[in-house]
């Protein structure tokens, strides 16, 4: 019987919900490692299109300069390889891609959800799974190398 615990093979799963209600001006951007695995060794990062805006490494957290005390990861749920990332205080400018990035080894897996601010009604804000073919496959080489760069540049 296979051990998921630490995979040597995982990719990265999103799922949406058209609308949101909100009851706070919270928000959860989902993301799971799958097959289900603990995340608590992995390297986890969390871009808004190429700005790193969240860093989980060894235990350790580093937010982007705009972003601190309002984004984190539901810590409690690593362990089921739940990497999803929570925004608190969420405003307008919050709209957008949002890219995780998952590092395990020499395994790196990306996985984008899109963000927006504009329901239907006030209070309601929508999140879609963006396919990473349409997205990150389109993106140039410049824009990748960027984001790479911002994580080595946040904290």
């Amino acid at each position: 019987m296979a051990d998921y615990r630490f995979p040597n093979n995982f990719h990265l799963i999103t799922f949406h919900k058209d609308y949101l209600e909100l009851e706070s001006d919270d928000v959860v951007l989902p993301c799971q490692v799958y097959p289900e695995a603990s995340a608590v060794t992995m390297t986890i990062r969390w871009f808004k299109y190429e700005e790193c805006i969240y860093l989980y490494k060894n235990g350790q957290v580093r937010e982007s300069s705009g972003y601190e005390g309002r984004v984190s990861l539901i810590t409690q749920e690593l362990e089921k390889g739940n990497v999803s990332l929570r925004i608190k205080n969420m405003k307008e400018s919050d709209e957008g891609v949002y890219i995780c990035q998952v590092v395990y080894g020499a395994q790196k897996e990306e996985a984008a959800v899109g963000l927006g601010t504009r329901g239907e009604k006030p209070g309601t804000c929508y999140i879609r799974p963006v396919p990473a073919s349409a997205y990150l496959h389109r993106e140039t080489q410049e824009k990748k190398l960027r984001r790479e760069e911002s994580a080595t540049q946040i904290g």
